[in-house]
């Protein structure tokens, strides 16, 4: 796993051992970005279910202004840190040990982009996009952009929010919702 273009173009990224972390695949991850791509530049990130940070420091390294990670294990946090540093992009970034729900309840920031990339065989995704749209922590025109796998539904409307289509890779679907 690497970084794919930006400040920290090559550089790679520390993994977890064993399969409790399923990181995005190189292929996801460049449709992902290039689907967003105009929208990065000088935009805060939230990368909700942090991980390896993988997502959140793309978007730094394409000039993201700032990225919070959140993720509720420790050692997750840990490996989002280590990677921070090998990208040389940790001054821009705060790394968060939390529940995504408990953090979406008490956190007062806003952002211009949050990046969703939870367990697939959880209900995380579901509840954080519905958590999302309830409370205002997304900027206007702001957008979440949510990894699924082929099968998982998510809603179509959402008070507030415009859905896009869905751009398929392999078993991997991305949406895009957007703040109006």
């Amino acid at each position: 796993m690497r970084v794919i273009t930006g400040s920290a173009r090559g550089i790679t990224l520390k993994t977890p051992e064993g399969m409790v972390t399923r990181p995005t695949t190189d292929r996801v991850k460049e449709a992902m970005f290039s689907i967003i791509h105009f929208e990065i530049p000088g935009a805060d990130v939230l990368d909700l279910f942090g991980g390896t940070g993988q997502l959140g420091i793309e978007a730094l390294s394409r000039g993201a202004k700032s990225a919070v990670f959140v993720d509720a294990g420790e050692p997750a946090c840990r490996l989002i840190r280590e990677n921070l540093k090998r990208t040389r992009l940790e001054a821009q970034a705060r790394v968060v040990r939390s529940d995504y729900l408990a953090y979406l309840e008490r956190t007062k920031e806003q952002f211009d982009i949050i990046l969703l990339d939870p367990p697939y065989a959880e209900v995380f995704l579901e509840s954080a996009i519905k958590k999302i749209t309830e409370i205002d922590i997304l900027r206007e025109n702001g957008i979440i952009v949510a990894e699924r796998p082929l099968g998982k539904e998510l809603p179509r409307e959402s008070p507030g929010y415009d859905r896009s289509k869905d751009y398929k890779y392999g078993n991997t679907l991305l949406t895009i919702y957007r703040k109006v």
